[in-house]
């Protein structure tokens, strides 16, 4: 979640919204842009985080029982990842959200989970889900499971880029391998323990192209 999104949160409940501008909300949680303000609100909205009347200025906290028995998970999409070469930035901005049951996801609660589409060809006989991972596809990724076991799919960062590969841990000789699977021959990432490299989280469901 964004840091703003963060302050916001915590600030909410202690002051009257109603009786604020977003300039004075800008400065109580050190953002130049009073436009900011209103842009992180709606998100928190989105997410469904707070519940925002604009026309009275209210705005209040989702209940969070209420948040967990709710069927579908509002999940931002913040960017691409390569499949291929690590050669795509991975940008955390927030481009839009995508709505998906919780059914489908198999999940019982309310995750912080994120959505990322999938850019070139090296992982299209990936199966996650039953589901191959194709140029264009939304990949759900969730961002508790950075510890991946061998044979996980993983969103890896290497050099601040976005790269979704298999994850192989060859203890023996201290490396990580990251492979592709792919109907086109792509050679198999080895990063060393000196690397800038972590796993972002586990990719759990795949979203198709339309």
């Amino acid at each position: 979640m964004h840091n703003l999104q963060i302050k916001l949160l915590k600030i909410l409940g202690k002051i009257d919204f109603s009786k604020e501008s977003l300039r004075s909300i800008a400065k109580m949680v050190g953002e130049k842009y009073p436009q900011k303000i209103k842009h992180h609100i709606t998100q928190l909205e989105k997410k469904y985080l707070i519940s925002v009347d604009w026309q009275n200025k209210r705005i209040t906290k989702t209940d969070p029982k209420k948040m967990n028995n709710s069927p579908l998970l509002s999940i931002p999409i913040v960017g691409m990842a390569n499949c291929g070469p690590a050669l795509v930035f991975s940008e955390q901005n927030i481009e839009g959200f995508v709505k998906i049951s919780k059914v489908i996801l198999g999940l019982k609660a309310i995750g912080d989970f994120f959505a990322i589409r999938a850019s070139g060809n090296s992982m299209n006989r990936a199966k996650v889900a039953g589901k191959s991972i194709e140029d264009g596809d939304l990949v759900i990724v969730d961002p508790r499971l950075k510890e991946p076991r061998n044979g996980d799919y993983v969103l890896s960062i290497i050099d601040n880029v976005g790269n979704i590969k298999k994850f192989f841990r060859d203890a023996k000789n201290k490396l990580v391998m990251l492979l592709s699977e792919s109907t086109e021959d792509y050679p198999p990432i080895y990063i060393s323990p000196r690397e800038d490299y972590f796993v972002s989280g586990k990719v759990i469901y795949v979203i198709k192209k339309s």
